[in-house]
């Protein structure tokens, strides 16, 4: 973890064929057949993101009963972590601000001389068995009803936590090499109506007993406490919390000079400005559609310049995250934030947003409530936890200017990203770059490589549902280059192999479909 203090913006919102290579098209394909150019400059980096850009959330509903923590101790949830790595794993969320550090071994040495949680045999030593992961998995579907319910009466219980979660939390983060972010309760307040930090003071003093390297974050959504908490607290008052946190962090000697971030803000009505008002879409209410509608897609970029704009007239240089974002607000759109047709939404959001300049994408959720996971209720990785997988692996956090054009102009329904390749987990040449593309059509289109690259090799790594047409978007499956993805076994993912292409050949994008094209010799002077 960085030692910077970052005291960042972090935006809270909830929104939001053809097989590549050889292949025959018929009469009727050829005329529906959308010719894409593209318009791109290798000469200079546009804007230079986080290397964790892409994060992942677990949201405190976790913890609603401390048992489901032991989740995270599963082998297969931590290979699956693992992939995503190097990331942040922010713990927060709506229940953040109802729970309360209960410790029941504290003040006991006995604890401390025999925690099962020693740095030196951490991972090896927590496991979860299999009898045990099986229990918890189908206990948690039935809980995951009951947190539903309160989040529609937004009637929230106050949650204990010991301990025990604070280490599974730590255990999980520390050996799957993320980087973790712990949300504290601000509901918790005086008669005065500041913070009642005591509570904070004993958790921060438990982690550093423990050494564990980790992050701070204040309060979840402050703006919407007066709806859920009958707790109203202003921006004056929200600052003096965070001096007053920043204070206790730097009386420790592990955490003096450790991130703090937020404060998160969501849909502000009324006293505060709107900034987020309307963006992407109501879960509830939502079609498949929309999912596919570029000019919901759009509004992503009108409602982070407002944020950026209001930040850097309070506070020139600060960097801003959007800090739980998904498809679909209000707990994600059932039956489409965890299908493939939420993979649009989500990877033209890692796009947009990284060109916009947003610091860092935190994904609500890896695991928990909800319909947007990347993970199911069985453990399974979900369509759009593949597509955050390659994006890891191939995307570079340097982004590059690049327009696409059709013969009409500005084409909407294929929208192109460009970004240098990923120099730390490839062992591709310096000056290569990743274009990744999305196809928001159900006809294929046809995309040419620039002059300038033209004699660059391409690798192609092509997502597709496991079912053709529109029936296929619902699909909880997905094919990468016409292989059904799938882990080998618990503990192993399947290799992800890119098709290679011969240089100067039009890249063929699939109809309802999304792509990354590695160049590996396109030896751009802005990814040297």
């Amino acid at each position: 973890m960085s030692g910077i203090l970052i005291l960042a913006l972090v935006i809270s919102i909830l929104s939001h064929g053809y097989y590549v290579g050889a292949s025959v098209r018929s009469a009727r394909d050829e005329v529906n057949f959308e010719s894409v150019n593209l318009n791109v400059d290798l000469s200079r980096v546009l804007k230079r993101v986080n290397e964790r850009f892409l994060s992942v959330a677990i949201d405190a509903s976790l913890v609603a009963e401390e048992k489901f923590m032991y989740l995270l101790a599963s082998p297969k949830l931590r290979t699956l972590a693992k992939a995503l790595s190097p990331a942040f794993l922010r713990f927060g969320g709506t229940r953040q601000d109802f729970m309360t550090f209960n410790p029941a071994f504290l003040h006991s040495n006995e604890y401390h001389k025999n925690s099962v949680f020693d740095a030196d045999d951490l991972c090896e030593r927590l496991e979860l068995p299999p009898i045990l992961e099986e229990r918890l998995k189908q206990e948690w579907a039935l809980h995951e009803v009951l947190l539903q319910k309160e989040d529609l009466q937004r009637k929230y219980r106050s949650v204990k936590f010991t301990e025990y979660a604070v280490d599974l939390l730590y255990s999980f983060t520390n050996c799957s090499g993320l980087d973790l972010i712990f949300g504290l309760n601000e509901l918790l307040r005086t008669t005065g109506n500041s913070w009642d930090s005591s509570n904070a003071r004993t958790l921060i003093q438990y982690c550093e007993s423990k050494q564990y390297s980790m992050a701070w974050e204040l309060g979840n959504e402050p703006n919407s406490y007066e709806k859920k908490a009958g707790i109203r607290v202003n921006g004056y008052q929200l600052g003096q919390d965070f001096i007053q946190l920043r204070r206790i962090l730097r009386e420790s000697k592990l955490y003096h000079d450790t991130g703090l971030y937020g404060p998160d803000i969501s849909q502000p009505r009324d006293h505060r400005r709107d900034l987020l008002e309307g963006y992407y879409v109501n879960g509830r209410h939502t079609s498949l559609k929309d999912f596919l509608d570029p000019e919901v897609l759009n509004t992503l970029a009108l409602k982070t310049h407002e944020v950026i704009k209001t930040v850097d007239l309070a506070s020139p240089g600060k960097k801003v995250w959007l800090g739980e974002t998904s498809s679909a607000y209000g707990g994600g759109a059932k039956g489409l934030s965890d299908t493939f047709v939420a993979g649009f939404m989500w990877l033209d959001k890692l796009g947009l947003g990284a060109k916009l300049g947003l610091d860092v994408v935190i994904r609500q959720v890896l695991i928990g409530s909800g319909t947007y996971h990347l993970v199911d209720d069985n453990l399974d990785p979900l369509p759009d936890y593949w597509l955050s997988v390659l994006y890891k692996r191939l995307v570079g956090p340097e982004v590059l200017s690049i327009e696409a054009f059709s013969i009409l102009g500005k084409t909407k329904r294929v929208r192109v990203y460009l970004h240098c390749t990923n120099k730390k987990s490839t062992s591709y040449k310096s000056g290569a770059v990743t274009l990744f593309a999305l196809n928001l059509s159900k006809s294929p289109a046809s995309i040419a490589v620039p002059a300038m690259v033209s004699n660059s090799t391409v690798e192609a790594f092509v997502l597709q549902s496991e079912q053709p047409g529109e029936e296929g978007l619902y699909s909880k499956s997905v094919k990468l280059n016409g292989e059904v993805l799938k882990m080998v076994d618990d503990r192993t993912l399947p290799s992800l192999q890119g098709t290679p292409l011969a240089a100067g050949e039009h890249l063929r994008l699939p109809g309802y479909s999304f792509a990354f094209y590695l160049l590996s010799e396109a030896q751009a002077l802005a990814c040297r």
